[in-house]
Parts: C-alpha cells; structure tokens; sequence
C-alpha cells in the first residue's frame, strides 16, 4: 500500500472510530473583531480532525453590549442550542448561575494559567470560564508623523491633547485635508466606559465604584478627566467618534488618517500587517497620565464557558480544554496579537519574535484596573450604562461635566440602594 493510500485509510478508520464513538456537533457563540474569527475556525478545524467532532460558529457584533443582550436573552430561556459561550471578563458574576463549574475539569491544568484571569472567572468559588485570552489597551501612534515634526511620545493627555492638534494642524496645513489628531473609542457602549474609567483613574479620581463597593466618582478629579475629553470630539477627534466602537477606530487609524488611537491588543496585528498603509510606522505605548502619574489600563480579555443547558458538556469541556491549549494559545498570540492567559508563553521565543508587543505588555496587564463587576454583581450592566451615559452626554455637549458627575453619582446611589 502507498503512503498516501495509507494516510487515507488511516484517515477512514479515523472518522469511523470517532461515528462509532458518537462524535457530537457543538455550537460556539463568539463575538469577534479583527481575526479572531479566522483564527478561532482554524484552531476549530484541528479540533475537528483530531475529535471527529463538528463545531460551528454563531457569529455576534462587534460590541460586546449587544452579546450581553443576546445571551441573556438564550441564557433566559434555557436554549440548548449554544454550548460554549466566548465571555466578556466582566460577566462572570452576572451570568455565573448559567454556566457549569469547571473548577473539576480543569483542576490538573488550572495553575498554567495567569491568576488574575482566573480570579476574574471565579465566582463564590466557583470557575465560570476558562481563560481565552487578556487585553488592555495601548496607546498606538505614529513614529513617523512624531519624528518629522520633532515631537515627543505623549506621557500626559495634556500632552496628548496638545501634541495631536499640532500635528493635526500642520498636517492639515500640508494638504493633508482627512488627517486627526486622536481616535478611542466614543460611542454610548462598554467600550465608552473603559475609556472613561481609564481617564478618571489615571487623574486620581478613582474606580468610579470601589472593590468595596463604595461609588467614588464625586469629585473633582473625576470632572476634570470627563472636561479634557470633552473638549475632543470635532477638535482633535472627528465628530463621528461619538459613534465609534474598535473597528471605527482602527479604520480611522489604519487607514493613516491619526496620529493617535487607543485600542486593544488584537489591532497590532493589523495596522501592521502586509495589507496595511502604516505598518511600517506604527509604535505603542502605555496609556497617558493624568494628575494621578500614571496611566491606567482596564483589563480587558474573553474567557469560554459551557452553559448548564448544554446536552454535550463532556464534549465542550474537551473543545475549551483545547482552545486554551499552549499549541491554540500560542497560533492566537502569533495570529490575531491576542495576549496569552498561560503564563508560560509570555517567555515563548516564537511569541516573543513574532509579537514582540505582547511579552512586553504582561506587566500592564499584571497591573490593569478592573471595571466594577465584582462589586456591583447583576447591577453592574446599568451601572456601566450610567458610566458610558455621563461621558458621552458631555462629549456630545448636552450637559457639563460637573452636572453629569453629579447626575452619574445620584444613579449609582439610587442603584446601589441598601446595598448592591
């Protein structure tokens, strides 16, 4: 026999050992940007030939407010058509009754991985999900447009504000008529609360709610952050930000058209890839500072779950037992700059080669401020809706920031009531 007829047939006696042994089709429900898609099926494509199982994808949009709804919607309803749910790090503590324990089937493998992940997962001892992978957001720039008008890297958003208009203007001036200075992510959804929460802590102002519980953001420092962002929509920022999620921020940037942009790790990749104008151009940096002295980053990052409803969990603990695996970790990392939670890799030499960004982003991810899930539980999606409410409401110029702190801290009082 040839080797190829045997390869065949080895193949054959494959995929009936896997019929014979009952392979299951599952269904994974992930919201994706950039190419998390592509690498997630090409990752779902060894599982397959290495199973026998099938896997399909339920595609979601891009922002992780819309996912919320819908999962709560199927996760409501008991729906068994969604076994493993790719989660949003915050949602462990609002969705935890939905999801099996994995705390037992991952016991021999769970040390790996990084502990602030998996602290983010736990709930009331209980494991939720399974880290995927971690983010916090950088500040992207252009090396070139710094270096041709003699500009230092931004440590401050003073400086920042300052450092974008010149260079606006000057490119502006040049002919450059689409050229901004700054581009985030501004529209009224969980992408506008980190922003947010990174610009008030980095002033000194706080975690808006505490770990303990306590609402901090009446004060003066918070005001001020929420007053130097509200002066850039339509002055550094276009006026579309107000409308911007990830991807519109990355369009703006890629396309060579800011100076600046604050995203998340996955858009390395990206503006650095073969297709891209800048690729050649771009650096990043730690976020600015404020009166604080230091930036701040929210931990960001998705982490995979088996719903209780599922009628396959034995087999979805298999698929997310080999998603998080060092070999999918590893291709996520190369593929998509997608930070790992197997703290291993963070001294992976092909990592380290091929994404240089993401070794040397650990210590920002070690040190990321957390958004208040923990604390505020099952009240913490109106109270990111409150968040996300006064930044935008002043960035739009419908109210001034000392009147929407003042309206954000009443809401979270009236929330929170006797306790959260």
């Amino acid at each position: 026999m040839t080797t190829k007829k045997a390869l065949a047939a080895g193949a054959a006696a494959l995929a009936l050992s896997a019929s014979a042994l009952g392979a299951t089709e599952l269904n994974i429900v992930h919201g994706a940007v950039g190419k998390d898609q592509e690498v997630l099926r090409a990752a779902l494509d060894r599982f397959e030939a290495e199973t026998g199982h099938t896997v399909n994808i339920v595609s979601m949009p891009e922002r992780t407010t819309d996912q919320f709804a819908q999962f709560k919607l199927w996760l409501s309803a008991g729906s068994t058509d969604i076994d493993v749910y790719r989660l949003d790090v915050i949602w462990a503590p609002q969705l935890a009754d939905h999801f099996i324990d994995l705390t037992e089937a991952t016991a021999d493998i769970i040390d790996q991985y990084v502990p602030a992940a998996v602290e983010s997962q736990t709930v009331d001892g209980k494991l939720v999900g399974l880290p995927m992978f971690l983010g916090a957001p950088a500040l992207y720039y252009r090396a070139d447009l710094l270096e041709k008008y003699g500009k230092e890297v931004p440590t401050t958003w003073a400086d920042l504000t300052t450092t974008a208009q010149e260079i606006m203007d000057a490119e502006r001036a040049a002919g450059n008529d689409e050229m901004w200075g700054y581009v985030f992510q501004g529209a009224a959804y969980e992408g506008l609360t980190c922003n947010a929460m990174e610009w008030i802590a980095s002033n000194g102002g706080g975690h808006v709610v505490e770990p303990d519980g306590s609402i901090s953001v009446m004060n003066d420092k918070a005001v001020e952050a929420l007053a130097l962002a509200g002066s850039w929509p339509d002055t550094i920022s276009p006026p579309g930000v107000l409308n911007y999620a990830e991807e519109d921020a990355r369009g703006v940037f890629q396309s060579g058209d800011a100076v600046f942009m604050r995203n998340w790790n996955y858009a390395y990749a990206l503006v650095n890839g073969d297709d891209s104008p800048i690729k050649d151009v771009v650096e990043v940096t730690t976020l600015p500072a404020g009166d604080s002295g230091a930036g701040a980053s929210i931990l960001g990052g998705s982490h995979l779950g088996v719903a209780k409803y599922s009628e396959h969990q034995d087999e979805a603990i298999e698929l997310i037992r080999f998603l998080n695996n060092a070999e999918s970790q590893r291709a996520r990392a190369i593929e998509s700059s997608r930070p790992p939670t197997l703290t291993a890799l963070y001294e992976d030499a092909e990592i380290g080669e091929k994404q240089p960004f993401i070794p040397l982003w650990k210590p920002v991810i070690d040190n990321a401020i957390v958004r208040p899930a923990a604390p505020t539980k099952t009240d913490y999606n109106e109270v990111s809706s409150e968040v996300w409410t006064a930044a935008h409401s002043v960035m739009a110029g419908e109210m001034e920031p000392e009147a929407a702190v003042a309206r954000l801290n009443a809401m979270l009082t009236r929330l929170k009531g006797g306790g959260w």
